[in-house]
């Protein structure tokens, strides 16, 4: 569904810098309101710092009209002001921190249904490690060892975040959970866009594709397509 940007995690630095330039240009500019849902950060009270650091970059980027919204819970997930908002924005931004905390929250929400209301309308979906990995069909939960159903918006597939230093320690793992399924290793400061039928990668490192016992490395500044 429309435009996406998976990210492996160590958002909001200077190599980011280009994968959300472009998703912001995408999105219609500086101008486009931009929503940060800081969720995965809530259960250990890091939410408000973490917004706070996705609006100041975004600002940073030219953006002028951003904003974290706190939506930390079941409750505010539901809250019709905070799904009104989603509904018009142009870019929404899934924070990192705890992946099944997010799926959760999110899964049937009123929130998530705006979400994908803006998307269907335009709006560019991104997310960075917990908000990347809740964004495809199937995502792994570190806490609890499981693989859990993700929302769905990339089928087939599963991202592995953080890819460069740890993500790439659960491929093996995965690759027996997960048979017939992409697994999608994503570096730290590095994301891949979806804007048609390919994934462009971009930022400091690289996207490992693992498949059906095949493993493909995609640099930046390659494109890819996902196969069935």
């Amino acid at each position: 569904m429309g435009i996406i940007l998976l990210e492996g995690g160590a958002e909001f630095g200077g190599a980011m810098r280009e994968p959300d330039l472009r998703a912001l240009a995408l999105a219609g500019g500086v101008e486009a309101p931009v929503r940060i849902l800081p969720t995965a950060a809530a259960p250990d009270n890091n939410h408000v710092r973490a917004g706070k650091d996705g609006v100041r970059w975004f600002r940073k980027l030219g953006a002028r009209d951003v904003e974290a919204l706190p939506l930390v819970d079941g409750a505010s997930a539901n809250d019709p002001a905070i799904a009104e908002a989603l509904r018009a924005a142009r870019l929404v931004y899934l924070l990192g921190g705890f992946t099944h905390y997010l799926g959760r929250t999110l899964q049937g929400s009123r929130a998530w249904e705006a979400t994908l209301e803006a998307c269907r309308n335009g709006a560019v979906l991104a997310g960075s490690s917990a908000g990347a990995m809740v964004l495809c069909e199937h995502y792994y939960d570190p806490a609890s060892g499981l693989v859990q159903p993700g929302l769905n918006l990339v089928p087939e597939a599963c991202v592995l975040p953080h890819h460069d230093t740890f993500g790439k320690n659960w491929a093996g793992k995965l690759g027996q959970l997960l048979p017939g399924v992409t697994l999608l290793g994503i570096d730290e400061r590095t994301g891949m866009l979806r804007e048609g039928e390919e994934w462009l990668v971009m930022g400091a490192g690289a996207v490992t594709v693992y498949k059906d016992g095949i493993v493909e490395r995609h640099e930046a500044g390659s494109a890819f397509l996902l196969k069935p």
